[in-house]
């Protein structure tokens, strides 16, 4: 009898060892590679969608921007912080002069620009450029970072709308800072004109006042707005940046993704789909296997044999 349940503990035990090792690996057939089929690859997906987007009539928006920007979008989407039907992206790219029109509210969509205008930043960020950002009250700066469009509300500056900050260190503040978009009589080509830059607010990302109406309009409910820079200590930080897209929004899933032309007409890298035998190598693959992962499966199965060798006569 003892030898009977000796028995029966190994096989379960080699049995167990088995599953573990092989639990992510796929049981189909290996596929062929095959470009039709092959993984979401986000980068493609975004280079696409710029270069689908009419900037025609208006100002250009750099693709480092726009990527960084529409990265947080899809994070911020999937997350469930933005409304759903009202696909709107708002990016501010504070890179570029405050001379120059450096806001754009993209219906993406449409893939069209609504608007590109003026937009201003904080007086102790810095002149003609935003050099400096803060999320500290009083710092009169303004916040790099994601925002969700809040409600409305008619205050010293006429019409206006909040903002809730959601890169926390960055902008989390911005609802208590009272940074909220508003039209200024100092965001305007007369303004640039008289003092070689456009005029500063207290770390709100201002607009023109005859054109306040319009943007809030575009951007109420809900959407992305999203203040730019290329520093380097927020990019390696935000977690709407860095966090990883392994999938579309609802939305954009009924859409349809890449368009096919526009990917082979810009020679853009093409992800191929892995054999079903070599998922757990393609750290791509919901499947994929880490290093540290196999290592310690390796372990168990060494550790199991060992206390199989020790019991078996």
């Amino acid at each position: 009898m003892k030898k009977l349940i000796m028995c029966c503990s190994v096989v379960s035990l080699v049995a167990l060892s088995i599953m573990i090792v092989t639990a992510k690996e796929p049981s189909a057939n290996p596929s062929t590679s095959s470009v039709a089929n092959a993984p979401f690859n986000v980068d493609n997906f975004i280079s696409s969608v710029y270069n689908q987007i009419d900037f025609t009539g208006n100002k250009k928006m750099s693709f480092d921007a726009f990527a960084t920007a529409y990265k947080g979008y899809l994070n911020l989407s999937n997350a469930g912080k933005l409304n759903a039907n009202k696909p709107i992206l708002t990016v501010a790219d504070f890179s570029l002069s405050s001379k120059e029109q450096r806001l754009w509210i993209i219906d993406l969509d449409a893939k069209k620009v609504l608007f590109n205008d003026y937009v201003a930043h904080g007086q102790g960020s810095g002149g003609e450029f935003a050099t400096a950002f803060s999320n500290t009250e009083n710092s009169h700066q303004s916040s790099l970072g994601f925002y969700v469009t809040g409600e409305t509300y008619v205050g010293k500056h006429g019409n206006s709308m909040r903002l809730h900050g959601m890169d926390k260190g960055f902008n989390s503040a911005a609802y208590e800072r009272a940074v909220v978009i508003h039209g200024a009589d100092y965001v305007s080509p007369q303004f640039i004109a008289s003092q070689n830059r456009l005029g500063r607010s207290w770390g709100c990302p201002a607009v023109a006042k005859n054109a306040i109406g319009k943007v809030i309009n575009y951007i109420q409910g809900g959407t992305c707005l999203f203040i730019y820079a290329p520093q380097k200590n927020y990019i390696a930080s935000s977690a709407w940046v860095n966090g990883k897209i392994d999938r579309l929004p609802e939305g954009l899933q009924q859409q349809g993704s890449i368009d096919p032309s526009t990917v082979a007409s810009n020679n853009l890298p093409v992800k191929y789909e892995y054999a079903a035998n070599a998922q757990e190598f393609n750290p791509e693959s919901p499947l994929y296997v880490s290093p540290e992962e196999r290592a310690k499966r390796h372990q168990l199965m060494a550790m199991n044999f060992s206390f199989i060798s020790s019991i078996m006569p």
